[in-house]
């Protein structure tokens, strides 16, 4: 891969003064590139995690990030992506600049040739088509239920990542997925449960082209089917701390009104997958003030008052631990289409991470990114592209 940045002009930060970064990957499959690349940058500003989350590729980059030592997650990445777009018919396009498609038509075509070799020929290390195809197998064996295996995967997992490392605890780490069975959402977490490579492929197993994961008696799809942002679980479910959230989101949410069949699936996956990154934001903002109002108004209440039972009750809910959640939204091209999700061309990988990369080299410039919120409900919220900053 191409050095995403051969001229570094930003500093190395100390540690903003938060209790926790977290670091929150949405699913996207082969979009999750970018992700790779905010990490890159987050790690040269020393912005390390103390918790990551992930859900379907963002589970697998978070894998790699808590299951590494700091100094070796960016080239562990690396291999991880240069792996599953390793391609002999494509990669002479990455390589040799003057060979690549230009214009939105010529690369459209590309990227919807390089699709198709990976509906057909799999993604190497990640996933392949099944043989012999699922209607040839009996009903209800598991080989029946999706178009691909991933076998490949867990050999892959089990090469880059330490699991012993996660399961240690240093950094907390959480992946989500679904019940097959109950259709209820869990998270696998290494604070509750020893983390094996079955829990990041299960959060990964999309249907109907990856079969469900079986853990413990259960089988498991697709956190991304529920949810496809993990922002929910870290800022209700985890420790009441201070916190400097970077969520790193693969689909946005805002577009441009379809013009046609391909562009409404477009638009359909981006308004499906995006999980409403702001109104997340938005509602745990209001209910973030109430809980500053809560742990004031109590303040404030004679002692007769504060011993009551009612006030009891609500002191557990009222507190005044501040958030800054920094959003990274991935913005697609236009020639990129509904197939942008499964076309792993190495050219296109390279473009993804350099994005992720350089949006949030742009983002860290802004230093009020890190500053602890002085509001009213304590959370700050930034999103370059949104804002309009630079």
């Amino acid at each position: 891969m191409q050095d995403t940045a051969p001229n570094r002009v930003y500093r190395t930060r100390t540690r903003p003064s938060f209790e926790c970064i977290a670091l929150l990957l949405q699913g996207g499959g082969a979009l999750g590139a970018y992700q790779a690349g905010v990490y890159e940058a987050l790690a040269e500003a020393n912005l390390h995690p103390d918790w990551v989350a992930g859900i379907s590729i963002g589970a697998i980059n978070a894998a790699i990030i808590a299951g590494n030592v700091p100094e070796q997650r960016v080239a562990k990445l690396r291999t991880f992506w240069q792996g599953i777009t390793s391609n002999p018919l494509f990669d002479w396009v990455a390589a040799v600049d003057q060979l690549a498609p230009k214009g939105d038509f010529a690369r459209s075509a590309f990227n919807q040739l390089s699709a198709a070799w990976a509906m057909f020929g799999g993604a190497p290390g990640f996933y392949s088509l099944r043989q012999p195809a699922p209607w040839l197998h009996p009903g209800g064996c598991l080989e029946a239920t999706s178009f691909y295996e991933t076998k490949l995967l867990k050999a892959t997992l089990e090469q880059l990542v330490d699991f012993e490392r996660i399961n240690a605890g240093e950094m907390r780490f959480s992946v989500g997925a679904v019940n097959v069975r109950t259709g209820n959402f869990v998270y696998f977490d290494n604070t509750k449960r020893e983390i094996l490579p079955e829990h990041v492929m299960a959060s990964g197993s999309l249907p109907p082209g990856f079969p469900a994961i079986e853990i413990e008696g259960e089988h498991y799809w697709d956190g991304g089917l529920l949810s496809n942002t993990p922002l929910q679980w870290v800022v209700e479910h985890g420790p009441r701390q201070d916190t400097l959230a970077f969520q790193v989101d693969l689909w946005s949410s805002r577009g441009e009104f379809p013009g046609d069949l391909a562009e409404v699936v477009t638009r359909q996956k981006e308004i499906q997958y995006s999980s409403r990154t702001r109104a997340n934001t938005d509602q745990f903002k209001r209910l973030q003030k109430l809980r500053c109002a809560l742990a004031a108004l109590l303040d404030k209440l004679p002692d007769e008052l504060k011993a009551s039972e009612e006030a009891r009750a609500l002191r557990p809910f009222a507190d005044r631990k501040l958030y800054s959640i920094v959003h990274l939204i991935y913005r697609s091209k236009h020639y990129e289409g509904n197939s942008k999700d499964y076309e792993f061309s190495r050219l296109t990988m390279e473009e993804h991470w350099r994005a992720g990369y350089h949006d949030a080299v742009r983002t860290l410039r802004h230093d009020e990114v890190l500053e602890r919120p002085d509001n009213l409900e304590g959370v700050y919220t930034f999103d370059l592209a949104y804002d309009g900053r630079e």
